[in-house]
């Protein structure tokens, strides 16, 4: 791709990369792989469904505890926290890989292993990103270096789906002195986001009186209709391309087969929506509820004998937010990338993301998330797969990005210092 960078942080990444003490630790990581992958194992088989994750989150702060971070704790609202602390002088940075899975438990029975490749739900997503910090973590200690800016490790709860980046939201909340942040969510070196696509998914429920189809016809409105309506009006939306925005009616449910001669008291729609822009994500919103009233009002002036009314609840609202490409930490990311990917030329930024980078990034906050990689490893299927090959190229890409962000007391200043 036809992407350069500036010469201040090709410097930068040059100066650190040829810190003797650098390469000792990334020899260090290479050989830290096996038990990399040991740690992997054992935080996949303690099961952590979204909402669900206070066992692993304690385990994982074990790990923090044992590799010698300071405050170490679960906070209040899951998360696991360790502080690496520095010598001062540097911003303080945030590095941190999400402790839940989608599935529910149950779905992880062993973790098996067939020729270099690991199966089990959830061994990628996000559990190889937690192993990456520890790996990545032991391979700064094994540095001897010092960093001027503290690190802040944590396993973060509520990722996914319905926890809506919950745990990121409230870390980043409860800890305003936050500079930057660097988000692993998966295994991978190829591909950079650093952008936020905001989401908001919501439930509606369309209500009237309900009644026998045959002898209430005509007597009533009937809120499935109004549903169906809503659903159509809808899915005639012309939304922008770029930037990217979509929209989803995800789920329709009324009535039950007992009741398949009735007119429903009740109907439901669930809906998602998403935008790389903040602003056509609340017109979209508004176009949404807009629709929704006026096929009310539409199937009530129908019948004209009752009132289809309607409400909502809120199940995620996701901040959209954008950086530029050329950001500082943008660019150091995408030469770490470059270096460590077993194929520099597949190295590529998505549009948008739906990742704890978001909070970061609508704060205004220099973030990147990192670990996707080059081929479907069947996330969030029953049958992920692993690679273990090359597993500690990640763990040395976050490593690097820790000591160009941090700086390194005595040798370099921080990327992010103006």
């Amino acid at each position: 791709m036809d992407y350069q960078v500036s010469a201040k942080v090709q410097k930068a990444f040059d100066e650190v990369m040829a810190i003797e003490e650098v390469k000792k630790g990334l020899e260090f990581i290479e050989k830290d792989q096996p038990q990399s992958i040991n740690d992997q194992i054992a935080l996949t088989l303690i099961e952590a469904p979204t909402f669900h994750e206070a066992e692993r989150a304690k385990a994982y702060a074990e790990y923090f505890k044992n590799l010698g971070l300071a405050d170490v704790h679960v906070d209040d609202f899951g998360n696991a926290v360790g502080l690496w602390k520095g010598k001062g002088g540097g911003p303080k940075i945030l590095v941190e890989a999400h402790l839940d899975t989608v599935f529910p438990f149950g779905s992880v029975k062993e973790v098996k292993e067939e020729n270099g490749v690991l199966y089990a739900p959830g061994i990628v997503d996000d559990t190889r990103g937690l192993a990456v910090l520890l790996s990545a973590l032991r391979g700064l200690k094994a540095t001897g270096l010092e960093t001027k800016g503290d690190i802040v490790f944590v396993g973060t709860s509520r990722e996914e789906g319905m926890g809506s980046l919950g745990g990121m939201k409230d870390f980043l909340d409860h800890n305003p002195d936050i500079d930057a942040s660097i988000s692993v969510d998966g295994a991978w070196t190829e591909s950079i986001t650093y952008e936020a696509t905001g989401f908001k998914t919501y439930e509606v429920n369309f209500y009237g009186i309900g009644g026998h189809a045959y002898g209430a016809f005509g007597k009533m409105a009937n809120p499935l209709h109004a549903a169906a309506r809503a659903v159509a009006k809808i899915a005639d939306f012309q939304v922008a391309e770029e930037p990217k925005t979509t929209f989803c009616v995800s789920n329709f449910h009324a009535g039950n087969d007992a009741g398949v001669h009735a007119i429903v008291p009740q109907a439901t729609i669930k809906f998602n929506f998403r935008s790389n822009s903040q602003e056509l994500l609340e017109e979209l919103n508004d176009r949404i509820f807009k629709a929704i009233q006026e096929a009310c009002d539409e199937e009530t002036a129908r019948w004209g004998k009752d009132t289809i009314t309607w409400d909502s609840k809120q199940y995620c609202d996701v901040p959209a937010g954008s950086q530029n490409i050329h950001a500082p930490m943008v660019e150091a990311t995408y030469l770490a990338a470059k270096h460590f990917s077993p194929d520099p030329d597949k190295v590529y930024f998505t549009q948008g993301g739906c990742v704890n980078g978001n909070m970061a990034v609508s704060r205004g906050l220099p973030c990147v998330t990192i670990g996707g990689g080059l081929f479907d490893n069947k996330c969030h299927n029953l049958e992920e797969f692993f690679p273990t090959e090359g597993a500690y190229r990640c763990p040395q890409e976050v490593m690097t990005l820790l000591l160009i962000c941090a700086g390194i007391d005595g040798k370099t200043e921080s990327l992010l210092k103006e």
